[in-house]
């Protein structure tokens, strides 16, 4: 999926301010202004063509990008056993810790919790942080008579003969890393990588599978990676118009494969920020299977601000800016400082100026 960003309209309207700020150096000179508060007044005969209000309003940098409804990211679950496929888990499908994944040879193989895969044997003697996972797992399925530490000790292992016998497999009181895979929590079988009855050799996928949440995934741009901010509060725009707060839950740097050329070579892999966003209600997403949603990411907001048209502003010859009032038939400069940008206006502050002003916007 391409994250393509979609800019908020500001930053045309700055580019557009700017060059009007240049022009307006010119204005302020020939009226006579001094830049400042209570600056001298012009008279009747140079009313401004156009005019806008100061009003008071919260003003928001955003910037939204598409997304797309599912469940996150997918992962493949690689055989590390040689054998005969003999059992996989339902597409679609929901397993839970300790539950089987898949079989192979009729032994099977299952789910633990944990971000550290499997990756050596487990044995009397071993110790580390891989032992302290594996143990938090067969405590947490109820099985009991050893310390959960970093340390596979003798009273481990007579759990885990408990545990192989339950499921059937050889009590040797030792833990092959085949026979585990690990994933942050439950999962949700995605597809089948081979059928049933096929011959499998250590690093062929298996299966893929991803978490049991409805979310929505975006790709950004490494240019864009301000958007991605964990926890930061977003909002999603559903196919059907309807929108949904949510919030970005985690952020990953992934690498894609180049698209192939001409002469079959693939070219330079692109790296890129993969967010996933989780609505504040789920139900909202009932219906949409796979499909686009548009995610709208607030960078910065102030709140209860005065603000102008960007176009408004005026470069004043003393340096900073300021905006012309007008006053019935006649006008003056005040000078203004400026803060947020968004959506074609301007946050401004100073002493001369007030909600429901009048200000001029050269044309």
């Amino acid at each position: 999926m391409t994250g393509s960003i979609r800019r908020s309209r500001w930053r045309a309207a700055v580019t557009g301010g700017i060059v009007l700020l240049v022009a307006a150096v010119g204005v302020v000179a020939a009226v006579g202004f001094g830049g400042g508060a209570g600056g001298d007044r012009a008279r009747a005969g140079s009313a401004p063509p156009a005019t806008a209000t100061v009003t008071r309003q919260t003003l928001a940098d955003s910037e939204t990008a598409d997304g797309e409804l599912g469940y996150g990211t997918t992962r493949t679950a690689n055989a590390k056993l040689s054998g005969t496929v003999t059992g996989l888990a339902a597409t679609g499908s929901t397993v839970r810790r300790g539950k089987s994944l898949y079989l192979v040879d009729n032994e099977e193989v299952v789910l633990f919790y944990g971000g550290l895969p499997a990756y050596r044997t487990l044995a009397p003697g071993v110790e580390g942080a891989d032992v302290a996972q594996f143990e938090r797992n067969l405590a947490a399925l109820g099985y009991t008579g050893f310390t959960v530490d970093d340390e596979y000790t003798g009273s481990t292992a007579e759990a885990v003969r408990d545990w192989q016998e339950d499921l059937g497999l050889a009590e040797t009181g030792r833990v092959e890393p085949g026979r585990i895979v690990y994933a942050d929590r439950e999962v949700r079988v995605e597809s089948h990588q081979v059928d049933v009855g096929d011959l499998t050799q250590p690093g062929q996928a298996v299966l893929t599978y991803t978490g049991t949440s409805r979310v929505v995934t975006v790709e950004l741009d490494v240019d864009d990676q301000r958007l991605a901010k964990q926890d930061a509060k977003v909002t999603v725009t559903l196919p059907d118009g309807r929108e949904v707060a949510g919030a970005i839950s985690t952020v990953e740097t992934i690498v894609q494969a180049g698209a192939a050329g001409a002469n079959g070579q693939s070219g330079d892999p692109e790296t890129k920020i993969q967010v996933t966003v989780a609505v504040t209600d789920p139900k909202a997403l009932t219906g949409f299977d796979q499909a686009s949603a548009d995610v709208t990411f607030t960078v910065s907001e102030r709140r209860d601000v005065l603000t102008v048209p960007v176009a408004a502003l005026l470069a004043l010859a003393e340096g900073g800016y300021g905006v012309q009032v007008a006053e019935g038939d006649a006008s003056r400069v005040v000078a203004v400082t400026t803060g947020l940008f968004a959506d074609g206006r301007v946050e401004v502050t100073g002493t001369a100026v007030t909600e429901g002003m009048t200000v001029v916007v050269p044309t």
